[in-house]
This record gives C-alpha cells, structure tokens and sequence, in this order.
C-alpha cells in the first residue's frame, strides 16, 4: 500500500506559480542587504522575555552574555571567565571582548548586576527567573568582577547564565529593549518597521542584515528562487529540497541538530499508564521509512533527549527498532486485540508537515491494533493543550538543548505543571533520585555517568517515545558564502556571511 505522498503535485504547483511571478533584476539595486528568511517573526527583542526560538536566536545577535556553550554543549566563557570560590560562590571576571554597548557605554560588573536583578525581580514577570531562584546575591567587586552568591550547591550554574546583559542605566530608566534592543553583541538593532521585517547591522563591517518573515514555506521557496530572499534556514518542505538542489542559483547544505522530536504519552490515561502498550508503540513506528521518505534523510533516529555527541548524551542507547509482530504481541499482552481495538487522541499543531507525520504515525499504528482519532489545532491553542495535560498523546519537538537540567524539568516528579514541564504526569522514584544525584555531582566524569544511568532508565520506561534529530537545512544563494549551520540552529553564520562579488 503507498504510504507516502508524491511531490510532483506540489512541485508542479511551484513551477506554475514561478511562471505567473514577473521575475524582477534584483542584482542592481544597489541595496546590500543580506536577506534572511523567517517563517515566524521574533516576538520580542528583549532577553528578559524571549522564549520562542526565533526571539532566542535574534537576541543572541544583538546581546552577549556571561557564559556560552561549544559544539559538545559544554559551557565555556564568553563575556566572563568564573572560578569556584566555594560549593555556592562564583566569581566572574570580564574579559576585553564585547565590552561596549551599542550606545557608546562600556559594559561593567554593575550592567551584569542589573541584568540579572531585572530578570530576578517579581514585578517584571520574566519567564527566566525560576531558572535563577537559587542566586542568593549578586555583589559587584569592581568594574570587571561580579560574584553570585547561591543558595544551594549547583555544579551546572555557569551555564544559567545566558541572559543578554542589558545597560544598567537604560534598565533603571525603563527602556523599552523590547522595541529597541541595546546590547554589545555583534550587531545592532537598526530598525523594525513592520512585525514582517527587522533590519539589523553588523559591526566589524557596517553589513545590513534583513529579517524577512513569511509564513508560507511554499512563498518563501519562491522568494529565494526569485532572489528576494537570500538565505533560509529550516522550515523548508522537506519534499522539495532534492529540487531546490538542482537549481543552478540555489546551494542546499544540511547538517546535524540537537532538536529532539518525541511522541509524548498522558500517563493518568488507564491504557498509556501500561508500559507494554507504549512499547507496542514504540516498535510500531516506522521511523526510518518516515526519515527517508517524508523528511528527505534530513533527521536521525533519536534514542533520547541528548543527542549521543553531548558531553551528558548516552552513545549506546539502541532505538526501537521497527517490529510490527511485536507491537501487537505486546498489545495483547495489554489485554488488546481485534475484539478490544486500543483507540487514543492523538494531537498536533496545524503546521502541514507536522500534520501530514501524524497522519502516517497514524496508519501505522493503525497496523499494529490502535486505531488513531487526530485533532489538530492553531499553535496557540494546540501548545495550551500540551501545558495543561489536555492530550493522551501529542508530538513535539525541544529545540537547542544545551543543559542536562532538561531531565529535571521534564520528568522530575516535583516538575508536573505548572511547576514544570513534566506534562506526561511521570513519577518514578529511581529517575527522581538520578536527576537530584547528578545535579549535585561536581566530579564531570561521575556526573555524565549518573546522566547516562538516568538516560537508561528512561529509555527503558518509556514516558516519551524518540523520533528523530531533524537536521538544520539552509537553502542559499550561490553568491552568500561564509555561513555555516550550528548543531543548535542559532543565527551565529550571520557573524561571518557574505555576498561573494
């Protein structure tokens, strides 16, 4: 039975549309802006407030922060080099680099102090404050030195901080950042028109970059044929990047993320409560053929969170493999069968791509015994759902994991909602006691073999199912060069890009 939808359609729709477009020089304008593509706009530009990924991202250009991570997500100075000065002391010295804030100022201890005392404070209602409650004091020094004194014992405390330091001066005159961001990163805000367009500049070089936000991933290929835009990172049709290859202006490259996509369960339901049944799921799920066919080999099969490369990742977890005749032996054993079919909800966003994954997930399970009712929704509503355990299974995907304090907001038992992001309702003693062993554990070596014992048993438990680590994909101008994919999808490439002349 064909499973998988044939692109010529979609492909002969594109080609339709670009013959009806009037193709415009767009060489000679004399405008040497960067175009980027966005399928969704950044929401703020303040770093006291951004939590989507695109706000993340452009924020990351803008600000510099204390700490930053390398390609094996372990923590590495950025602004700051820290020492241990105890078990709940940390001292953090400035460096030379990124000291100048955008409006002239010099960056100092007492911005950072401000920075954070303005994420810390209640009024402001900033989403990153549970993730610094365990900072007791922030004490400047001098000028170039900032201590954090902590409540508790916290080995993994240099990588929380990543909020972009802002100027103390315009935090106590009530700036809006969020408008009018003034950081000391590598580029400047220059200005934000329209929700659809940012326009930001480049320091060493005076470069402009355009962000351009289009939301139809279709009009977006367009666009880059078209020369309106010149680079597009992720959110591509996957169906369509072995055509975009063949096009002599255009230059795909892929190349490995950390962006887990999993199937997650309601473990209150009295059928997902039972692990045989999400084993049976587990085995039931063809992901290779999915990879191959739907997402055009830009993914990995996942065995957990952690990607294997991560200094916390577990490299000999096995997925489970492909085994219908498993799946439904394990159904029966769940007291499941032809005269009792397992029937279960099972929600996503309205996105087409994540839609048309569910709707083969969906037949595919339809082959071991479960019959599958989808429900799919705006995002809004849909990720309102997923935060308040309205769901028996849903998909999504963590994007740019860097810490092993996931493992804690996930599935600690203490992290169901509204505390955290334990919203499959998990609790296992085992698992609580791994989390808390490993976030007190300063030895690296010991601390990665606690987290790679906790990635076992989950692994083992089953509350989420892996899928897969989508790859970053960038579809480019043969012109752009310099930009390079990082495993996390941040925009850093932009530091180094260029228009080749």
């Amino acid at each position: 039975m064909k499973m998988y939808t044939e692109t010529a359609n979609l492909i002969g729709c594109l080609l339709l549309l670009l013959c009806l477009c009037i193709i415009s020089a767009c060489d000679e304008t004399g405008d040497e802006r960067i175009r980027f593509g966005l399928s969704t706009a950044p929401v703020t530009l303040d770093p006291r407030y951004a939590t989507d990924a695109v706000s993340h991202r452009i924020n990351r250009l803008i600000y510099r922060q204390l700490v930053d991570f390398d390609q094996q997500q372990r923590m590495q100075p950025s602004l700051a080099n820290w020492q241990v000065i105890s078990d709940t002391h940390y001292r953090f010295s400035l460096g030379n680099d990124g000291r100048q804030f955008h409006d002239g100022s010099r960056l100092t201890a007492a911005d950072v102090k401000a920075s954070y005392e303005a994420v810390l404070d209640e009024q402001a209602v900033s989403p990153h404050r549970g993730n610094l409650l365990n900072i007791s004091t922030i004490r400047v020094v001098d000028e170039n030195t900032v201590d954090f004194q902590l409540h508790r014992v916290d080995p993994l405390f240099p990588g929380r901080l990543v909020i972009g330091i802002m100027p103390a001066a315009l935090l106590d005159a009530g700036h809006p950042f969020n408008q009018q961001p003034v950081g000391s990163g590598l580029f400047r805000f220059i200005a934000w028109p329209r929700e659809d367009q940012l326009l930001l500049e480049r320091i060493s070089d005076r470069q402009l970059i355009e962000f351009n936000t289009v939301r139809d991933s279709t009009v977006r290929v367009l666009k880059l044929l078209r020369g309106e835009l010149d680079l597009v990172q992720n959110d591509l049709p996957f169906e369509l990047l072995d055509w975009l290859s063949g096009q002599d202006a255009i230059v795909v490259e892929n190349g490995r993320s950390n962006t887990f996509s999993y199937l997650g369960f309601n473990l209150r339901d009295p059928a997902l409560r039972q692990e045989k049944v999400r084993m049976a799921i587990a085995h039931g799920i063809d992901r290779e053929n999915i990879i191959r066919h739907v997402l055009g080999n830009a993914a990995n099969i996942a065995t957990g969170m952690l990607p294997p490369s991560h200094w916390a990742g577990h490299p000999d977890l096995k997925p489970y493999g492909y085994d219908p005749k498993l799946a439904g032996k394990l159904l029966r054993q769940a007291g499941y069968g032809e005269g009792r079919r397992l029937r279960l909800e099972y929600k996503t966003s309205s996105n087409p791509l994540r839609l048309r994954l569910a709707t083969i997930i969906q037949y595919q399970l339809k082959q071991i015994g479960i019959d599958i009712e989808l429900k799919s929704y705006d995002w809004g509503t849909y990720y309102g759902d997923i935060k308040t355990g309205r769901f028996q299974m849903y998909s999504l995907s963590w994007v740019g994991l860097k810490m092993p304090d996931i493992f804690r907001y996930a599935f600690h038992s203490d992290a169901m909602p509204p505390q955290g992001a334990n919203r499959g309702y998990f609790s296992d003693k085992v698992v609580d006691t791994l989390i808390e062993e490993a976030e007190l554990e300063k030895d690296p070596k010991r601390q990665a073999s606690l987290y790679r014992q906790l990635q076992q048993r989950l692994h083992d438990l089953l509350p989420y199912v892996p899928l897969w680590y989508e790859h970053n994909v960038l579809a480019r101008q043969k012109d752009i060069r310099g930009y390079r994919l990082s495993v996390d999808g941040e925009y850093d490439g932009l530091g180094s890009v260029y228009r080749e002349r």
